[in-house]
This record gives structure tokens, sequence and C-alpha cells, in this order.
């Protein structure tokens, strides 16, 4: 077995007794599912949204901003799990952020108040941020080189099948149970998750391999990020990207059953496919990396991404009728998913000893900056041509700035 990678990305062998490995299929399956607590979090009760502000008394806005709070959480959460798991191994802060995670679930609950609910959706969003940043170190931890990729793919299945089950399920749950019932089964999903992890998890970073991090350290570490150009790009257009995807998450449930009047059961079908075509997209992309590079088709995916905004908008101002918007949002997730990957890859490829800082600095800003764009672009209202508005300007300016960073990689190739 290989550990992490040196500077040059390349394995270097675990330091003292070898680490144990989980069966592969368990390992994945339980992998995926904790690495899948960002949807878990956000879908299962996006059926709700427009029930929670009902009862709570509350505005559309500040009910999205219960999912924008948790993606924070998650997002800044990341910053902290990481390095707490280099220093104390992955097991210790996994089990913690799971423990908290569901009983913060509980707390959303029982919250009386907005306020209430959205200081405990940001604390969740920071619990369950773990389960997103230690599974990438686990999955280093135990595979290298090919293999380590092959495990990445899977987990990304397994993880991937979360915004596709969640809010059918959230939609067939609506039938029984209103927004608190969902938190409690989010309650009862972490509590399960812990068991899960307790009985079947071992640590897989040894103690000869953890180091004390300090500042000094991750100052360094920012400096070489600050000074790559490629990265900083690519973390605009992230930024831009997940604003656009932002704008779809949370203004969606309130745009096509309050305004075209789809039940919160059509809805959840209606969102699930759009994650299945997100899915196939990154599926897609795995497929014709090899062919095309990575470069090329992110570029592919970015345009084609601002290219269905654009037809959203024309749906929007042409009154093409929830068809014309239902099949313009699905080909955004699409474009969306052929591009992302690759994006990351790219940003990622230079940073070997670096890759977990680089990866943190690319998530808490994909999490960050979008929950901030998209309840303020609602603020006027969430109709139509506002998600549509914020969906087209969020995508041109991550196409203009993804242009500008795979122009000068395809010359030199």
């Amino acid at each position: 077995m290989t550990g992490p990678a040196g500077p040059t990305g390349a394995a270097v062998p675990l330091a003292g007794a070898p680490v144990p490995v989980m069966s592969v299929r368990r390992s994945i399956l339980l992998l995926g599912v904790l690495e899948a607590f960002g949807p878990l979090s956000m879908d299962l009760y996006l059926p709700q949204l427009p029930q929670l502000a009902g009862t709570l008394g509350t505005s559309a806005a500040l009910a999205q901003a219960t999912m924008a709070v948790c993606m924070v959480g998650l997002g800044v959460g990341q910053l902290v799990a990481g390095p707490l798991s280099d220093r104390y191994g992955r097991r210790r802060p996994l089990l913690v952020g799971v423990a908290l995670f569901a009983v913060l679930s509980l707390a959303c609950a029982l919250a009386p108040t907005i306020e209430v609910l959205l200081a405990a959706r940001l604390l969740q969003g920071l619990a369950g941020s773990a389960g997103l940043v230690i599974t990438m170190a686990v999955a280093r931890d135990m595979y290298s080189g090919a293999e380590l990729s092959r495990m990445l793919s899977l987990l990304a299945l397994v993880s991937a099948s979360a915004p596709i089950v969640a809010p059918v399920a959230g939609g067939a749950l609506a039938l029984v149970l209103d927004w608190r019932g969902i938190f409690g089964v989010l309650a009862g999903v972490g509590a399960a998750l812990l068991v899960l992890a307790l009985t079947g998890l071992r640590e897989t970073l040894p103690p000869a391999l953890r180091h004390g991090g300090g500042l000094r350290r991750t100052a360094a570490d920012f400096r070489a990020l600050s000074r790559d150009g490629l990265f900083l790009v690519i973390v605009v257009a992230a930024a831009a990207g997940g604003a656009a995807f932002f704008g779809y998450l949370s203004m969606s449930s309130f745009v096509l059953q309050d305004g075209f009047g789809l039940s919160p059961q059509k809805f959840s079908l209606f969102f699930a496919a759009n994650a299945l075509a997100n899915l196939i997209g990154a599926q897609l992309s795995r497929v014709l990396v090899r062919r095309l590079g990575p470069a090329r088709l992110y570029l592919i995916g970015e345009l084609a991404t601002v290219t269905a905004a654009a037809v959203l908008l024309l749906a929007v101002f042409l009154d093409w009728g929830v068809a014309g918007v239902l099949a313009s949002l699905a080909c955004f997730l699409f474009a969306s998913g052929v591009g992302g990957p690759n994006g990351t890859a790219l940003a990622l490829g230079g940073h070997g000893m670096r890759a977990g800082t680089a990866a943190a600095v690319l998530g808490t800003v994909t999490f960050t900056v979008g929950p901030i764009v998209g309840p303020l672009a609602a603020l006027g209202g969430t109709t139509a041509l506002t998600m549509a508005l914020t969906i087209g300007i969020a995508a041109a300016v991550a196409a203009t700035v993804a242009l500008a960073a795979a122009r000068p990689l395809l010359a030199r190739a």
C-alpha cells in the first residue's frame, strides 16, 4: 500500500505498520455516503421550502437562506476539518463531525424561529464538512495512482446518487411529514452513519505520518497557491459556477411550484432527473478525457453551460412554458457535469503536497460565494426571470474566466 503523494505527485510508501484495509465494496459505500452530507443536507427538505417559510412566518429569501448558511458551513468547515485530520488522524475528527451532524439536525427540527434555524443550519454545515474532506483523505491514504483514480470515480458514483434519491425521497416524505419531520429523518441518518463509521471505519493515517501543522506551514501553502495563475483563474470560475448552481438550487422549488404549479412530488422527480443529467455529464467526461484532454473538455463544458443558461433566458422571455424551463435546466446541469471535474483536475494538477489545501480552497469558494449571491438576488422576489438572470450572469462570468484559463493550455497542447 502507498500513502499520500509527494512533492511531484508520486506516491510515498506508508511508514510503520500497514494500514488495515476495509473491503472495497464496504469502503466505497460508506465513504460515498459520508461524502454525500452536502446533498443530503440540501435536497431532502428542498420540496418543503415553501412550507417552511409559511410555518415560520418568514420570507422566501430567508427560507432559501437556510440552505445558504448550511452551504457556507460546509465550505468553511473544510478548512478546519482537513488540517485536523492531518494532525489527529482521520477517524476521530470524522466521528465527531458525524455525531454533531446528527445532534444539530435534531436542533433544526426543533427550531422555534427562523433565526434559531439559521444558526443551527450553519453549525450543521460545519459538522457535515468533515464528511466532504476526510473521505477524500481516507481514499488517498488507501490508494495511489490509477487505483486512487478508480476509487474516486466509484465514490463519485455513490455520492452523486444522493441528489437523485434525496429529492424523490423528500417528495415522498412530504406526503406524511412536514419540514420538521424531514430534519428528524436527517438526524436519524446521521445517527445511523455514526454507528456504521464506528463499526466499519478504521484509521488509515498512521501516527508516524501525522504532523502538527501550524500557521507557518499553512501560510506557505497559501502563498504557493497564490502564485499559481491557473489555479487562481479556476477558483474565480468555480466561484461564479457555484453562484449559478446555487441560483438554480435555491430558487427552482419556488419557481416551479409556486410559479408553474408543480406539486412537491413532481418537483422532486424533476430535480432527481437533473441530478441524473449532471451525473451522466460527469461520466461522459470520464470517457472522453483521455481523447480530448482536461483543458479542452473544461472549456467545452463551460461554453455548453453558458449556452444552456442563454436558452433558459429565452425560455422565460419568450414564454416557452414549464417544458422549456425544465429542458434548459436539464441541459445546464448536464453541461456542468462535463466541465466541473476537469476544472478541478487542472487546478490540483500542480499541487501534489498541497492537494488537500488546494481542494479545500476550491470547495470553500464554491460553497460560500453561491449562497451569498442567491439570497441577494432573490430579495426582489423569486421569479423565473430572477432565477434565469442569476444563472445566466454567473454562467457567463464562469465561461469567460474559463476561456482565459483553458486557451493558453490548448495553445501549448
